[in-house]
């Protein structure tokens, strides 16, 4: 019987190779199309938006922190990939009782290459997922950023504004990325206020376009709060997504470290 060791260090046992799997967690879910993988996925959730195809087509289960428990139970699958961040860890556990789940735990670009290589393996596609990882890889080696850090603060929510702390994968990418995180001293997602945030003196603000989807709007209102700073809209899923979407962020970055500061 296949024994697999999660990113969580917890044991997963399969009586055979999983080819019906449900993926609740949007990165992973474009991840495993990208390994090679279409009908072996059945289910997903409504925020898995790419690929596009699986989005307009494949079975919605719920939300990542609203899981359709009944509907999943439903489609029968071998496996179901999580989150420990995304994912609620009472549903997961109660999912666990009747089905193996495989939950990923990443902090960082070392951790990403690891879980792909891990869930290539799991799911019969390890050749793919070390190309993969092997191209994560020169691209991001080939990433240059010039000049010290610019002082950063990336908001990931509005009414209350949150950030993001230095134990975040955001903030690994960040890093990465030629932004020094104000608030890496912090945990998690920290709530900030206008004023701790003005404390700070912000060199440039990120806003970001999840999970709260800020617009132009947005950087109007906060502009005028903060006159002599940077304030720009950024992509989430660039600083955010930790499968096969990480193949297009060293570019991105490159190209955004050029707008913020006009080089």
């Amino acid at each position: 019987m296949p024994v697999f060791e999660d990113q969580t260090g917890r044991k997963v046992l399969f009586n055979k190779s999983p080819d019906r799997i449900i993926s609740v967690v949007p990165s992973q879910t474009e991840l495993l199309c990208d390994l090679g993988l279409n009908d072996e996925v059945i289910g997903i959730t409504k925020f898995c938006v790419h690929p596009e195809t699986w989005f307009k087509n494949k079975t919605k289960v719920g939300g990542t922190k609203r899981l359709n428990m009944e509907k999943i139970l439903h489609l029968q699958p071998d496996l179901v990939i999580a989150n420990k961040e995304e994912n609620i860890k009472e549903q997961i556990e109660e999912l666990e009782k009747y089905i193996p789940v495989w939950i990923s735990d990443v902090k960082d670009l070392e951790d990403v290459k690891y879980m792909i290589c891990e869930i290539g393996k799991l799911v019969g596609k390890e050749e793919n997922a070390l190309d993969i990882v092997s191209r994560i890889q020169k691209n991001f080696s080939q990433l240059k950023i010039r000049g010290p850090k610019r002082k950063s603060c990336y908001v990931i929510w509005q009414n209350p504004y949150m950030t993001v702390g230095g134990d975040t994968f955001i903030n690994a990418m960040m890093e990465i990325a030629g932004f020094e995180n104000l608030f890496k001293e912090q945990k998690r997602y920290p709530e900030i206020t206008v004023k701790e945030l003005k404390a700070q003196n912000p060199e440039l603000i990120l806003l970001s376009s999840e999970p709260f989807p800020f617009k132009q709007k947005h950087v109007d209102e906060l502009q005028l709060q903060f006159p002599s700073t940077k304030i720009i809209l950024v992509d989430g899923e660039m600083f955010s997504w930790y499968g096969s979407r990480l193949l297009n962020a060293p570019e991105y970055f490159f190209q955004l470290n050029k707008q913020c500061f006009n080089e």
